[in-house]
């Protein structure tokens, strides 16, 4: 395996997260990584069912006041897959499932300027248009699609650690 990952999981930071007992640990992380994915693909999916016509007598136009909650969880979301995939580098690197999940991620936080631009000029009583559809749906794939792979990580991988 590359000689990065075997120096990265040897680091004092790699080690304190695979290997300790503390709840602030990879148990802390792995929770905050799990709200901040619940806070980012849960708002983008609650707007992208709006505009499949879930939930009718909520305003389209005010749900991305709600963007920089989202925001918020996708940072919270990057930080803490930063922090897990710091300590299992080989594990990830290794994996087809993780380039899957960084590639629907990617999609779908470029999904997310499109969608609000054109939901933020929907009116509730105005047709939505089929491109506006489109997106919604293509964001709920590619979250759902992401959450998928992502969990999959912890079951398809061949190599745990480069040592």
């Amino acid at each position: 395996m590359s000689p990065l990952f075997g120096w990265l999981e040897s680091t004092a930071f790699s080690v304190w997260v695979r290997e300790s007992p503390s709840m602030f640990a990879f148990p802390g992380i792995l929770t905050c990584h799990t709200i901040g994915m619940g806070v980012a693909a849960g708002i983008n999916t609650a707007l992208a069912l709006r505009i499949l016509g879930v939930g009718p007598g909520i305003p389209i136009r005010e749900l991305p006041r709600f963007l920089s909650i989202m925001w918020f969880g996708f940072w919270l979301n990057a930080i803490s897959g930063v922090a897990l995939l710091v300590a299992y580098p080989t594990k990830a690197f290794t994996n087809p499932d993780f380039y899957l999940k960084l590639i629907l991620i990617a999609v779908a936080v470029a999904l997310v300027k499109p969608i609000s631009r054109r939901a933020s000029g929907a009116d509730t009583g105005s047709a939505i248009g089929s491109t506006l559809k489109l997106l919604a749906v293509t964001s709920i794939v590619c979250w759902f699609g992401a959450i998928t792979a992502g969990r999959l990580l912890a079951y398809t991988y061949t190599r745990l650690l480069a040592r």
